[in-house]
């Protein structure tokens, strides 16, 4: 749950709602990349379905205390869950499977970079046949409810990611007047946007305190754009680290790309970032809006010097920082705690 916060919100909120929950973990171990490749590489698949294999049979033994009278009411799988939804559905035929679908297998793909009309058929012909297995769907905002088949879109529940408890304890009455951005330097973060707002603000001798944190495939790209702008770059922090270095900063960086998939997510880095008491800047879509209203401070997608106004309004504006770090704690503590967010999901188990 440290590497997917995602699931252990999920966990946490169900025991908030008196809800006995039992866990049954068997990590995967392979990437986002990983599980991709399986799909278009022939040797890839061998490696990936011989681990997939092995991962099965231990998680078929580890069902064997959840049997006759001890069978679950409900059986949650979490996200990246494609293929052991599958085993959920085959294991316990009349149970009531979660999925949560924080992640679309041929949207993901997509925003990594692969390419490819035969591999896109078959990742979209997994997602549906993930979703056909699952009883509910737990999505993360409406515009990736909407992307499911229309026949099964009646399965979908959408359950805001929120934000792990770390996060609300790590927040800072007087943090330091600079700017914080994390991530995984693909497509939908928008780096290279960031890096050109940093570029603009360095040129006109603006430049906040800055931290980046994270590698990516557009790391390097990132690098060059920035040049020799005083900037701290720290290639990993550990889960346990990273909420109280991002609390530290008063203003933090959600997305900026402009994929179709960045037009449809509210991304972990936003909720957490909120909750640690940051004033966030983040793109301007519809996603965003409707779930953070006028806590947070937006700007065009893939609009540099738009930016690069908003870090400098925020930085040299005391009150109005303070009042955008307020606004999103408030927001954070109101409505993205695990016990806040898993109402929807709650209610449709009810």
């Amino acid at each position: 749950m440290a590497a997917h916060p995602r699931v252990g919100i999920l966990l946490e909120g169900l025991r908030d709602r008196g809800h006995t929950v039992d866990e049954l973990n068997e990590p995967l171990r392979v990437s986002t990349e990983g599980r991709v490749a399986a799909l278009s590489s022939p040797s890839a698949a061998l490696t990936f379905f011989g681990r997939l294999a092995k991962n099965w049979i231990r998680l078929i033994a580890g069902t064997r205390r959840h049997r006759g009278s001890r069978r679950p009411d409900a059986i949650l799988v979490g996200y990246l869950g494609h293929f052991d939804v599958l085993l959920a559905r085959i294991l316990y035929p009349r149970t009531t499977i979660i999925l949560d679908h924080l992640i679309y297998a041929a949207d993901t793909a997509a925003d990594r970079g692969a390419k490819g009309g035969v591999l896109n058929r078959i990742l979209t012909g997994l997602d549906r046949l993930a979703i056909t297995a699952a009883d509910i769907v737990v999505y993360d905002t409406t515009a990736h409810a909407d992307l499911a088949p229309a026949p099964l879109q009646h399965k979908g529940v959408v359950v805001p990611v929120g934000a792990p408890d770390a996060w609300f304890e790590a927040r800072q009455e007087y943090p330091i007047s600079g700017v914080v951005f994390y991530g995984l330097y693909t497509p939908l973060q928008g780096t290279p946007t960031i890096a050109r707002a940093l570029r603009i603000l360095a040129d006109s001798g603006d430049l906040p305190p800055v931290t980046m944190i994270g590698t990516g495939q557009d790391y390097e790209e990132v690098r060059e754009i920035v040049g020799d702008a005083d900037i701290t770059w720290i290639d990993w922090a550990e889960s346990t680290e990273l909420p109280a270095i991002v609390a530290s900063h008063a203003i933090g960086l959600g997305i900026f790309g402009t994929t179709d998939k960045a037009q449809r997510v509210v991304p972990n880095k936003v909720y957490q970032s909120m909750a640690a008491g940051c004033a966030t800047i983040t793109s301007d879509t519809a996603p965003q809006r409707a779930m953070l209203g006028n806590a947070a401070t937006y700007v065009p997608a893939g609009d540099p010097a738009a930016l690069a106004d908003a870090i400098r309004t925020l930085v040299n504006d005391d009150a109005r920082r303070e009042e955008m770090r307020g606004r999103a704690f408030d927001l954070a503590s109101r409505s993205f705690t695990h016990s806040a967010v898993i109402t929807p999901l709650e209610e449709r188990l009810s």
